[in-house]
């Protein structure tokens, strides 16, 4: 979608916030939040900023148990 020219930021949304609203499930994922189901990744930069670092995950945590490769 970057490539496409949507700003880093509104991508990343449109991957989470926008789908959970979609999904009419906001108060349950979307965001990083107690009480929130959440799958997580890290990466190494702001990916606002450099949306290619998302192509290289450090770990993902889901469920709790974090998973690296």
């Amino acid at each position: 979608m970057v490539e496409a020219g949507m700003p880093a930021m509104e991508s990343l949304q449109s991957a989470t916030v926008t789908n959970a609203m979609i999904l009419k499930m906001e108060n349950q994922l979307g965001h990083i939040k107690q009480g929130f189901l959440a799958d997580i990744i890290a990466v190494n930069d702001d990916p606002t900023e450099n949306i290619s670092t998302m192509e290289n995950v450090v770990f993902v945590m889901k469920e709790g148990k974090v998973y690296k490769n």
